[in-house]
């Protein structure tokens, strides 16, 4: 599959299965999953025929590992980044010392009198490398990094969640935990 219908597809699985899975006519599972099967049949139906091996590359080779397969193979899911509501079974986990968030310029000012929220999704995502945050940043124009004292969060009581594809994830990070690195 070229690059070009490897993003078609990932964004189209993006948007039914974190923010309006009832648009094809699937209701997403405890955990977020779907079968396979269903999720298929209702690409058919709303004119965008993929197969199970699209599927299987898509999850494979997207750039952020977005999608994953359950252990049977027979489900698929969005690792996170949910606007439905969604309970995707993460079990608290203790961050690494520091994690990075990656953002446009023109949301910094309001960051650093507001600190960082969820908005419409489940959590706040922030990564293991500031190269990722750089790259997530970039794609909302001129990209700001910010440094997250996680370690002191953790410290605090704030709770984390690591996704599947490794997107650590919290309810919000407060002003006094950040830093702007880049």
């Amino acid at each position: 599959m070229n690059n070009n219908s490897l993003i078609k597809i990932s964004k189209y699985l993006s948007k039914h299965l974190r923010h309006q899975p009832e648009r094809i006519g699937i209701k997403l599972e405890k955990g977020g999953w779907v079968t396979v099967d269903e999720l298929l049949e209702a690409c058919r139906k709303n004119k965008f025929p993929i197969t199970r091996t699209d599927l299987e590359e898509v999850v494979a080779n997207n750039d952020k590992k977005r999608f994953s397969f359950d252990s049977t193979g027979t489900k698929i899911r969005a690792n996170q980044g949910h606007s439905v509501e969604v309970d995707l079974q993460l079990l608290p986990s203790v961050p690494p010392d520091v994690l990075y968030h990656g953002t446009g310029h023109k949301t910094v000012e309001i960051i650093m009198e507001m600190g960082l929220s969820k908005m419409s999704r489940h959590h706040v995502h922030l990564s293991f490398d500031n190269a990722t945050a750089k790259k997530v940043g970039a794609r909302h124009g001129k990209p700001v990094v910010f440094e997250i004292n996680a370690a002191a969060m953790y410290k605090a009581g704030f709770t984390f969640y690591c996704s599947d594809n490794g997107v650590w994830l919290t309810d919000s990070v407060p002003v006094e935990y950040l830093r702007i690195i880049d």
